[in-house]
């Protein structure tokens, strides 16, 4: 089997807009979504080697460190036969239904010597 890194994206203007939305109406849709994602894991869980949502980001360059924004949520590691069979796994996932949302599958792909660091 193969591992690859999945990043669930979410534009930040999205999740801000979102925000604003009454606490009730955001309360029920987001417990939908919970709702959704538990069973999406029950038919996938042996797949999912881990999940977590992704905090605050730091960008690091030459020039320092500063506060910035992405729109990675979350990301999770699958292992699979393929790159597609990856990809397949997530085409009825839950977090498509957030608007202008996506899901990115990469290969993890370890540096000579990195193995098992």
């Amino acid at each position: 089997m193969k591992k690859f890194l999945v990043l669930y994206l979410a534009p930040a203007s999205i999740l801000e807009e979102w925000s604003k939305t009454d606490a009730q109406t955001r309360k029920t849709e987001e417990a939908k979504m919970r709702g959704q994602w538990g069973e999406w894991m029950k038919v996938h869980h042996s797949a999912i080697k881990e999940t977590a949502g992704a905090g605050s980001t730091k960008r690091v360059t030459k020039e320092g460190i500063t506060d910035t924004k992405n729109d990675v949520m979350l990301f999770s590691i699958v292992e699979a036969e393929s790159h597609e069979a990856a990809a397949e796994i997530f085409q009825s996932h839950p977090h498509l239904g957030i608007p202008k949302s996506s899901i990115e599958v990469m290969p993890i792909n370890h540096l000579p010597g990195t193995e098992g660091l």
